[in-house]
């Protein structure tokens, strides 16, 4: 009987074209293999970072990843090109597709984590540092070329060889190819959607990085504001205030008082309401502190044309400012600006000019592909590619409003919403901070809807988020496509998204 069982397992698993030995035996273009071998269900062991130290405890989050065949290579298009990529090879169970995944901030890291996921769904999967290590922007000084690398090529790079290897090992090809990435991944999967339209049938890009100096440049908008005078900070009780206020305004606006503003965009609240009364000291404001509160709430401008740099925090999301509203700029934002428009590690956040320096660091990411804006996305739409985009409304490090102005451009050059409605779409997320957690549900399955869309036809009409406290899930509501809001529909738990209807605002 366990002969015909073991028998029966085997037919449903075809045979391997080459073994994992092989593929190290591969002769890829401006390419290094430096290892293929297989890892058994459970047995990874994730790298260090590098210049870490000891070994981290705790329940081994790869307990149940699959055996794979995991093949590390390095890419050198380029002399000056250093490019680590990993593509993992589910060695039973293949589900015929691939699944590149993306990085975030400056990068320098290879993504174990969202492969072991792709893996367990029966993807093959890759993953790239995009050709440096570590997570500051310092690489780029002197390195054009590794800034070329991080912009854009690695991860093109990347994904041919990966469909190679998928090749060599499977004796046939990957029949879809999908991109999923947050942040600096959405800003990588829009990349991949303008500049190669043809790499992946399906992307999605969450929370995008892709008008990259913009982005950046309002990070340090943010900073300047609250550290203008020693007056202007804002602490974490002067944020509360903010919050509290700021839900009181506008919480109700959706006809359901449930501590999340659904639609921020119609949040009129003023920072002068809470601003000190003569004599007060605390509960309020004092009229520098909300002189910096007026600046987060307003998009970063050009103060010579008054041109919209970027969007703003929304309302509801104050607790999340210090990130970047601290008494230090953010690196990632701040290294821009130090190693690749100035070329200075002294150089001061404070100094930078919102018109000049923006200007020139705009003329500089031309050069290395660091924006990704274009709207015409009609070449990877041609081929049936679709895009699921989301973004949350309490995103602390991206500005929401970023995905809105992208996702309107593209509609606006291909026609319309009607247009790129069966093609892409935008799903705003209610109190989700960036990328995930926050007050309001966060947690979704994007790629088994895109997986659906690609390979089925079946557009999402909603996606079902859900939120846990202590492990728990407390509440789920419908995330809608874009400018749809979920409506409560006046009977049954406020904490059940079926009691939700996706609505014009």
């Amino acid at each position: 009987m366990n002969k015909l069982i073991l028998c029966a397992v085997l037919a449903l698993t075809p045979a391997l074209a080459a073994t994992c030995d092989d593929l190290a035996k591969s002769q890829l273009p401006n390419t290094t293999i430096a290892a293929a071998a297989v890892v058994a269900q459970g047995a990874f062991v994730q790298p260090a970072p590098a210049g870490a130290k000891g070994k981290g405890k705790g329940a081994n989050p790869y307990a149940t990843t699959p055996e794979f065949c995991r093949v590390e290579l390095t890419l050198a298009p380029t002399n000056d090109s250093d490019i680590k990529v990993e593509v993992w090879l589910p060695t039973r169970g293949w589900n015929g597709k691939y699944q590149a995944v993306g990085n975030g901030g400056w990068a320098g890291t290879i993504t174990y984590n969202a492969m072991a996921q792709a893996v367990e769904r029966g993807y093959a999967a890759s993953s790239t540092d995009t050709g440096h290590v570590g997570g500051r922007g310092i690489f780029a000084l002197g390195h054009p070329e590794k800034l070329i690398d991080y912009s854009y090529r690695s991860v093109h790079e990347m994904t041919l060889k990966a469909k190679t290897l998928i090749q060599q090992f499977y004796g046939s090809p990957a029949r879809l190819s999908y991109w999923v990435g947050c942040s600096t991944g959405g800003r990588q999967g829009l990349t991949e959607a303008q500049r190669y339209p043809d790499d992946f049938d399906g992307i999605v890009a969450g929370a995008p990085a892709n008008y990259f100096v913009h982005l950046h440049a309002w990070s340090l908008w943010t900073y300047q504001a609250v550290n203008k005078t020693p007056e202007s900070f804002l602490a974490n009780e002067h944020l509360q205030v903010l919050k509290n206020a700021a839900l009181a305004a506008c919480d109700a606006q959706d006809g359901l008082k449930d501590g999340l503003i659904d639609n921020p965009k119609g949040c009129k609240f003023d920072p002068a309401t809470v601003q000190c009364a003569s004599g007060a000291a605390t509960g309020c404001l004092t009229p520098a502190q909300v002189a910096a509160a007026k600046q987060l709430y307003a998009p970063a401008a050009n103060p010579r044309t008054g041109e919209e740099i970027f969007p703003a925090f929304s309302p509801g999301s104050e607790m999340a400012w210090g990130t970047l509203a601290g008494r230090r700029p953010a690196d990632v934002a701040a290294d821009t600006f130090r190693y690749v428009v100035f070329q200075n590690p002294e150089w001061d956040a404070m100094t930078l000019n919102f018109d000049s320096d923006v200007r020139k660091a705009d003329d500089i990411a031309q050069g290395y592909g660091l924006n990704s804006i274009d709207p015409d996305l009609s070449k990877y739409f041609a081929h049936n590619g679709k895009m699921i985009m989301y973004h949350g409304w309490n995103d602390q490090l991206i500005a929401p409003g970023n995905s809105i102005n992208y996702y309107s451009s593209v509609a606006q050059k291909l026609g319309g919403v009607s247009k790129i409605d069966e093609s892409m779409r935008l799903f705003m997320a209610p109190g989700m901070n960036h990328c995930n957690g926050g007050d309001g549900p966060s947690a979704f399955d994007a790629v088994t809807l895109l997986e659906q869309w690609v390979e089925q036809g079946q557009a999402p009409a909603k996606m079902v988020a859900s939120h846990a406290t202590a492990g728990q899930v407390d509440r789920t509501r419908p995330l809608c496509p874009y400018p749809q809001v979920a409506k409560y529909g006046g009977s049954g738990s406020s904490d059940d998204a079926s009691n939700f209807a996706c609505m014009a605002p």
